[in-house]
Order: structure tokens, then C-alpha cells, then sequence
């Protein structure tokens, strides 16, 4: 990611900031800041990170997925699961039917 910005800004050194989907409850959300505009961290190609979405919750943005990662890391999100009366697994409920923000990354290998 770091990679693909610097050769993105280096090509496009007009650009200042750069809308991205951050949430309060995603990984490290809880510390940005409130009014939704932090530069990058140290390390990170220098841009105004802007974050439109910070304090909408997960209902808000479903877009087919619980939580996007690799493809050998992303799995069903297990809070969706439809049991059969012996406990077998029918199925998974659509996305958008998640209700704890806190389970959207249920699905991923950490």
C-alpha cells in the first residue's frame, strides 16, 4: 500500500488528500481524530488522509462483505452462520444483517 501511494503522488504531485473508508471500529479508527482529517503516519508518503465515513457503522456501508483481506485469510463471517437443527452449517445470512460492528472482522485470520 505504501508503495502504490508514493508511486501514485509521485505521479500526481497535485494531489494533497486522499478520501479513504475508515471507521471508528477498524483496526486503529479509535485514534483518529474526530473531525475526520489526519495526515499520514510517519513512514507513509505524505497526504491528508480523509475519512468521510469514520463514525458510520457497519450497517451503513455493507457492500457484499463483512470484512475484505487476502484470499487465503477471508472466510465466511462465523456470526452470520444459519445452523441446522443438528448444528450443521446451511449457510450465511446476507452481510448486511451483521448488527455488532465489533463482529465484522469475525471472518478474517489474524
Amino acid at each position: 500500500m505504501k508503495a502504490a501511494f508514493t508511486t501514485y503522488l509521485q505521479k500526481h504531485p497535485e494531489v494533497e488528500a486522499i478520501f479513504v473508508g475508515t471507521r471508528r471500529t477498524d483496526p486503529h479508527g479509535g485514534k483518529l481524530s474526530a473531525e475526520g482529517f489526519d495526515m499520514t503516519d510517519g513512514g507513509w508518503p505524505r497526504f491528508m488522509r480523509v475519512h468521510p465515513v469514520i463514525e458510520w457503522h457497519y450497517a451503513e456501508v455493507w457492500a457484499g462483505y463483512t470484512s475484505l483481506g487476502g484470499t487465503n485469510d477471508t472466510h465466511p463471517n462465523p456470526a452470520l452462520r444459519v445452523l441446522g437443527e443438528r448444528g450443521e452449517v446451511l449457510g450465511y445470512r446476507p452481510a448486511y444483517e451483521l448488527e455488532e460492528d465489533r463482529e465484522e472482522r469475525l471472518g478474517r485470520d489474524w
